[in-house]
């Protein structure tokens, strides 16, 4: 089983769990510059990729599963299964702002966000006119600046926002890390796919109650 996993806290939280699942990985799964690393059963391949691309890898087929952010999965709008929730990495989805920036009866809004697809179809559902702006990093600068009346972002303790004067003025949606998979490899690969999900589960489940235990 090829598994897609985004690079960083996401790719070290799936080793974690795989490894309190029973799967070993050599040590070298330590070393940043590899980007393929196999199990010592030679059952499971760990491929670290951009969180942006684990969606196309799946979806193609490159990868038959993929563990990556509930906000990458939203906003890539990838032909995939979504499978599992692996409850880290919680955060908000929101539409944030300074206070009073998103009234009642707004009709149209300029918006600056990582998350272009994801705010045109919630501003799109709320009947709401939108000047989207989209921006790779320091989006809570876009207000204070002018260059747009609210951002899109992912918000996990809401302090660089109260840093900059700014508030949560909506929730879009919960998000967390997921587990997706190919749908090919779903119909085709069931006995592996599912055992892979009991693996991860098991992991999450040895988390839960080291987390409980202290």
């Amino acid at each position: 089983m090829k598994i897609a996993v985004a690079k960083g806290r996401i790719a070290e939280k799936a080793r974690e769990f795989l490894t309190g699942g029973g799967i070993v990985f050599p040590d070298t799964l330590l070393d940043e510059r590899k980007l393929v690393i196999t199990s010592k059963d030679e059952d499971y391949q760990l491929l670290f990729v951009k969180a942006s691309d684990v969606p196309t890898y799946v979806e193609k087929g490159a990868a038959d599963i993929g563990i990556v952010g509930k906000d990458t999965i939203m906003e890539d709008g990838r032909d995939v299964y979504e499978l599992q929730d692996l409850e880290f990495g919680n955060c908000q989805l929101v539409v944030a702002g300074f206070p009073n920036s998103f009234p009642a009866d707004t009709k149209s809004l300029t918006v600056a966000t990582k998350y272009p697809s994801i705010a045109k179809a919630y501003f799109d559902k709320a009947g709401i006119r939108t000047e989207i702006s989209r921006l790779s990093g320091s989006i809570e600068l876009a207000p204070i600046v002018g260059l747009s009346e609210v951002i899109v972002d992912i918000v996990e303790t809401g302090s660089t926002l109260r840093d900059n004067g700014l508030v949560i003025l909506r929730e879009i949606a919960k998000v967390s890390t997921r587990v997706i998979v190919n749908k090919a490899s779903y119909a085709t690969k069931t006995t592996e796919v599912k055992r892979c999900m009991e693996l991860l589960e098991k992991g999450v489940e040895g988390r839960r109650a080291n987390t409980h235990n202290t």
